[in-house]
């Protein structure tokens, strides 16, 4: 399902992380920080250490004030570099400001490689900022975290700035992004756990406090009937409600407050119910919807372009990874699949006179149903598409979940699936692992074996796992 041409995706990704396409727009000038940390999520289990080398990079371009540059020039010099807040920085790169969300990547991505690994020593490497000073990567962590209390909207909820992940929504310097609050959010879980491992008390009660505070935020601010709003201007205005004429549904947010762990059991279902109706085409979920025409505001660039095409109501492909992953969460074994499925290249040979791009990469994006080139595909290679999808694939729907302390196995998958066979090597051990589905259900375990032995749950301690590991797990 996602060997071969999907991990060469990753790892022409991650190598390359986006820099450079003469197809698109000729040579950059270096790597775009949010990028090039997404992309080390695909690869952190096929190759680590090469993981690892490139988290170490991108820390020592995370400024020492816990923000990322936004962009990471080819000739980066750790210690020495100017920030956005520098003119000199801005004059030589032309990113005038930070980028709400670029260091909140580092979480999930630092706790996939730590948690693959059991590689916890990393916590403590000691790494340089980009202009001055230097800290253990639990320290850029704990900076990264300063950075998003430092700089909140009118609400509370982390500002705006210059962009979210959507560099074509601008919500105003103290704008607020639902998406970006429920990053946060998602960071300071798994922020606690490194805390915890770490018994850092007095920081996990500040955590604690303080993402209550935000969750409350959230959901008296952000909640809409049965959506979660896209987020705030800086002048209040709210964008992504249930009335507004154009664009009052979007993907991310309803994704991200699954994978945040803040959606509730209802909201989850109701959302991602919305998402599946409203959203969802043959090629893939457009990322919002109606399309900006006649009533975007003064930060809705993506009204540039015709509906149904990129920001504006395209089917955006890395978007689909989390949308995989949210489902598969949710135990919505089929979803997961079908979200899958119509985005995968390799599903769509039949389509090929419509598609355009090769079979065997994911592009960009794809033209959404309010185009005229609906299911045309655009921009090969230049995507973190393979990434978010490996990650929606391996840990949601194959449900490989790794921690600490060893590896939770709690797949979602089609309840037409009779079986599958996972081979994985983990922390130095081949873990050869067998899924059985004899009642045809989308999620569940009914029993785990690891090499004969009974365990409690799905959960598979590390001492439990030998050089050559036999597990069956029934759902």
């Amino acid at each position: 399902m996602i060997n071969t041409w999907h991990a060469y995706n990753c790892f022409m990704t991650f190598i390359w992380s986006r820099a450079a396409s003469f197809i698109y727009c000729g040579l950059r000038n270096g790597y775009g920080y949010r990028d090039t940390v997404q992309d080390i999520q695909g690869i952190i289990h096929l190759a680590p250490e090469m993981a690892a080398d490139k988290i170490r990079f991108m820390l020592s371009a995370q400024v020492a004030n816990g923000g990322g540059l936004p962009l990471v020039k080819f000739t980066h010099n750790a210690g020495h570099e100017d920030t956005p807040d520098d003119a000199s920085y801005v004059k030589e790169t032309g990113h005038p400001a930070y980028r709400a969300d670029d260091a909140l990547w580092l979480f999930p991505t630092i706790y996939k490689y730590v948690t693959e690994t059991g590689n916890l020593a990393f916590m403590d490497e000691v790494i340089p900022y980009a202009n001055k000073d230097e800290g253990t990567v639990y320290d850029h962590l704990k900076r990264a975290i300063d950075f998003s209390m430092k700089h909140l909207g009118r609400h509370g909820m982390p500002a705006g700035l210059y962009a979210d992940w959507n560099d074509c929504l601008r919500l105003g310097k103290n704008g607020e992004s639902t998406f970006v609050a429920l990053q946060f959010y998602y960071a300071m879980s798994i922020m606690k756990l490194f805390a915890a491992y770490k018994e850092d008390d007095y920081y996990m009660n500040y955590l604690e406090e303080e993402q209550d505070k935000l969750g409350t935020l959230i959901n008296n601010l952000c909640w809409n009937e049965d959506r979660f709003v896209r987020g705030f201007t800086e002048d209040g205005e709210v964008i992504g409600k249930k009335t507004d004429v154009e664009a009052n549904m979007w993907l991310n947010p309803q994704t991200w407050a699954v994978i945040s762990g803040l959606a509730t059991d209802q909201q989850a279902e109701l959302s991602m119910n919305n998402v599946y109706e409203r959203l969802n085409t043959s090629y893939g979920a457009i990322l919002m919807d109606p399309p900006y025409h006649l009533h975007a505001f003064d930060g809705a660039l993506a009204v540039i372009y015709n509906p149904g095409s990129k920001e504006n109501s395209g089917i955006f492909s890395q978007t689909q990874g989390w949308l995989i992953l949210a489902e598969a969460l949710m135990c919505h074994g089929d979803r997961a699949f079908m979200y899958f499925s119509e985005n995968a290249p390799s599903a769509q040979n039949d389509r090929a006179e419509i598609r355009k791009l090769e079979p065997y990469c994911y592009g960009q994006f794809t033209e959404g149903k309010d185009s005229l080139h609906f299911g045309r595909s655009h921009v090969h290679w230049l995507t973190g598409t393979a990434s978010t999808v490996m990650v929606g694939c391996v840990e949601g729907i194959l449900g490989m979940r790794p921690d600490f302390y060893g590896l939770r196995i709690a797949p979602s998958i089609p309840k037409e699936w009779d079986n599958f066979t996972v081979e994985k090597d983990f922390r130095g051990k081949h873990l050869h692992i067998e899924v059985y589905n004899p009642d045809h259900k989308e999620s569940g375990c009914t029993k785990l074996l690891v090499n004969d032995e009974m365990m409690d749950g799905n959960y598979v301690p590390v001492e439990k796992m030998s050089e050559n590991t036999i597990i069956k797990l029934y759902i």
